[in-house]
């Protein structure tokens, strides 16, 4: 049955019509990023869409199906990431790769969540996960100037994305907007809960079944990420190891990972890591991901076995995902997600 809806289809003329200007755009964006990447010497890859394992964080959660093969039935989840593809492409000898590919959220829809939408991700072997940031910003004025734009824009907050932009820790930034020592929370890269519950009190609700991650969650959503790529765009890194389920810890403190994010507007556009490469560790997180998962909403993903072998043979790498459809958004001046992609999510349809 179709689903209920109110007013004209999403397909009326004059609706569709109203964000055509916001989709031409997007393809202006789309050939300048590809150009962006050509230049740096990237190879431009498509990896599947299913997948044995979608992802093994604890709160992502993706779409299940079957596919019928020779040996029967077999349980494949469409992908939250293009991640486990890219890093054996890695393994298999490839340097630089980018891909724009479509990933799949259950559990996400918004103004800037969409259960179905376009994610931007690419890899530099033997980099430093500050070449990668590097890349983020560039790519991100890339985007204004296929848009034709000078200034981010979002809810009443504005970034320029030609400006150097701000370089903020995040503990200088639980400090400076919460006034948290964050860092004294975190013994030996595992979260003390008891010393961040205290702290963090004055500012947030805590429940008592919260982990030390809810509540970390809780002040970096409630508290820091508004004020975060206001006037220029941020890079907030080092993240706490236990936040970095992907990331190699720092050389310089095993508190903190190499993992930043990019924020514009107070909107997160980018995800990025100095990659592990330690396959016994990172089947070790994979694990503690997946039982507190199981704990928290009665189910696990399984663990994609060739992706771990292959993590063994990857050179030292760097990676940053994107959320395409969102930095559109910025550079078009859209006011909500759905404004800048061709279709709504199937569901809505």
């Amino acid at each position: 049955m179709a689903a209920m809806t109110t007013g004209s289809p999403w397909w009326d003329r004059n609706r569709h019509a109203d964000k055509r200007p916001f989709l031409e755009k997007r393809a202006l964006i789309s050939a300048n990023v590809r150009d962006f990447f050509r230049s740096q010497g990237f190879a431009e890859v498509e990896t599947p869409i299913l997948q044995v394992s979608p992802g093994n964080e604890t709160h992502l959660h993706a779409p299940r199906t079957e596919i019928m093969t020779r040996d029967g039935r077999l349980t494949r989840y469409l992908r939250t990431s293009p991640e486990f593809a890219a890093k054996k492409l890695l393994a298999a000898g490839e340097a630089r790769i980018f891909e724009l590919a479509r990933v799949f959220r259950d559990r996400e829809r918004g103004d800037l969540h969409l259960p179905e939408f376009t994610m931007l991700e690419w890899y530099r072997a033997g980099s430093p996960y500050t070449a990668v940031m590097a890349d983020s910003v560039a790519v991100s004025t890339a985007a204004a100037e296929a848009a034709g734009t000078k200034l981010f824009a979002f809810r009443g907050k504005k970034a320029d994305p030609f400006a150097d932009p701000e370089r903020l820790t995040m503990a200088e930034a639980f400090r400076h907007y919460a006034k948290i020592d964050l860092l004294r929370t975190i013994d030996g890269g595992e979260g003390d809960r008891a010393a961040l519950a205290e702290a963090s009190r004055a500012h947030v609700r805590v429940a008592d079944d919260d982990t030390w991650s809810d509540i970390f969650s809780k002040i970096l959503v409630e508290h820091v990420e508004p004020e975060l790529g206001q006037g220029r765009m941020t890079l907030l890194y080092e993240y706490p190891a236990p936040e970095s389920a992907l990331a190699r810890v720092s050389a310089h403190d095993p508190r903190v990972a190499e993992r930043f994010e990019l924020y514009a507007c107070g909107v997160e556009l980018a995800n990025g890591f100095g990659e592990l490469t330690d396959a016994v560790e990172q089947r070790r997180r994979f694990e503690m991901a997946m039982d507190e998962k199981q704990r928290r909403y009665g189910e696990r993903y399984p663990l994609d076995e060739d992706f771990l072998a292959a993590l063994a043979a990857m050179p030292p790498a760097s990676g940053v995902a994107m959320g395409f459809d969102r930095l559109v958004m910025l550079a078009a001046g859209a006011t909500k997600i759905d404004q800048v992609v061709w279709m709504p999510p199937t569901e809505e349809t």
